[in-house]
């Protein structure tokens, strides 16, 4: 289901900037409105999670502030409706946050060993907001052990108590811990094994001198979600960020195509100095994009894209950045198929938005319940914010760890009851508390076997009450 930090326009001893006249590469306004919706879809993943990334790293005074760069933070506590800062956060795991800079030198990841019964992963993120690696249950074992994670500019070899290198190609890494809860009796449990987790420099693991420390980095501010939408600062905050981002070779062409209207690394989007055809047409572009983003959406409300397609590495993506945009606005920071999929509700079975003035019904079969190697949940979110929703029973989703108080039905499947008022205190175990207005839920199922994966297994349709 957060934004990264990224450098100044004046790093001490770093990259020049450079300013760009849109009116002096003759581009026309129609050219510009094609351009600027290109690098709006393209930039949006990265500025949202700019946007998170300085509020958890960088702003101390932000309610949703972590830990400073390089310093593991543990949150021993499930996400609720207090927590804002990312759309569709999970309240399964409590997380482990790490804010990476690794311009200096790479850092040593260090777990320890934990029982084979809970689930946990470290997903690496980078600054385009791919998933680029993993390690946990699913990959990596619960065993143990000692990862260095590296940026584009290392080339050092793999050291001497360290099972894997993880390389990514930009120069700032999020990395995101889950650790199974399975009930809150539980906690203290989790709380011990996010204690033996472990972040150092590698010169502190090898017993080794500093390196230089990397220049220092002014901030720019981000900009709010809602700014995100129509400000044309949005492209300076995407400037920004592209300097810790090595061109892929992929996106060569890309960038010089971007240059045109003063989009690039190091470059100062100056829209003071624009035409007023040019600036509206620059704003038509981003428009632009949204008009796709809601084409898109429609399908993943039929269910013709799925989670699945939208999250992962670029080699899987095949730098289709209108997907990468789609899993930033939906539910930034989601899984990879393999690691966790995310069946969503948007809709009942007539295809009606969901919304909190109905009462609706989820019936799983017998023997039908979401096929997981690890766990399963169900969680309501309400819209548009995708934010968890506050209830009287404090109760924010429905999960497999919870299939022991649910009341199964006579042939043995399983009924939940979606909707805002109690459906009585005889099936309040199977209730999950809806919002009085728009809502969404989205299932998760962690380490999805090959049912899931495969289509085999299908997600039972949100039904009205009637």
């Amino acid at each position: 289901m957060l934004r990264m930090a990224m450098m100044a326009l004046a790093l001490a001893g770093g990259l020049a900037s450079a300013t760009t006249s849109v009116q002096a590469q003759d581009v026309t306004a129609a050219e510009a409105r094609a351009i600027a919706k290109e690098a709006y879809i393209y930039g949006f993943p990265m500025v949202d999670h700019y946007r998170i990334q300085y509020a958890y790293f960088e702003d101390s005074k932000n309610p949703e502030y972590k830990a400073p760069w390089n310093t593991l933070v543990n949150t021993p506590r499930v996400y609720t409706p207090a927590d804002t800062a990312i759309q569709t956060p999970n309240s399964d795991t409590p997380y482990s946050w790490l804010g990476a800079d690794l311009r200096a030198e790479p850092l040593v990841l260090t777990v320890p060993h934990i029982e084979k019964e809970r689930y946990f992963s470290i997903q690496f993120i980078d600054a385009y907001t791919f998933n680029f690696a993993y390690a946990g249950t699913r990959t990596t074992g619960n065993d143990g052990g000692s990862f260095l994670l590296a940026g584009p500019n290392w080339k050092g070899e793999k050291p001497e108590g360290v099972k894997d290198v993880i390389r990514s190609e930009t120069e700032f890494v999020f990395a995101a811990y889950r650790t199974q809860l399975f009930n809150p009796e539980d906690l203290d449990n989790v709380k011990k094994v996010q204690a033996g987790y472990k972040v150092e420099p590698l010169s502190a693991f090898l017993g080794q001198p500093a390196p230089a420390a990397a220049p220092a980095i002014d901030f720019i501010k981000p900009l709010t979600p809602d700014e995100e939408k129509t400000s044309l600062e949005f492209f300076n905050i995407l400037n920004f960020t592209l300097q810790f981002c090595p061109t892929d070779p992929s996106e060569t062409e890309l960038m010089a195509r971007f240059a045109k209207i003063g989009i690039g690394a190091g470059k100062t989007f100056d829209a003071s100095a624009l035409s007023p055809e040019i600036k509206t047409a620059i704003e038509q572009g981003m428009a632009d994009a949204w008009t796709d983003f809601a084409d898109m959406e429609k399908e993943f409300a039929a269910g013709k894209i799925t989670s699945g397609d939208v999250f992962g590495t670029r080699e899987y993506l095949k730098n289709n950045y209108l997907y990468r945009m789609a899993a930033a606005v939906l539910g930034i920071y989601g899984n990879s198929k393999q690691e966790a999929i995310y069946p969503v509700y948007y809709v009942d079975e007539a295809k009606q938005k969901l919304d909190g003035a109905n009462r609706y019904t989820l019936h799983f079969a017998p023997g039908q319940l979401p096929p997981v190697n690890a766990f399963w949940s169900l969680t309501m979110y309400d819209q548009p914010q995708s934010l968890l929703v506050a209830n009287p029973i404090h109760r924010y989703l429905l999960n497999s760890p919870m299939l022991p108080q649910f009341v199964k039905d006579a042939d043995g499947g399983l009924t939940f009851y979606v909707q805002n008022g109690s459906p009585g205190k005889d099936k309040e175990s199977n209730w999950l508390p809806a919002p009085k207005g728009p809502f969404s839920s989205i299932m998760r199922l962690y380490s999805p076997k090959e049912a899931a994966l495969d289509g085999t297994w299908k997600q039972p349709a949100m039904t009205k009450a009637q």
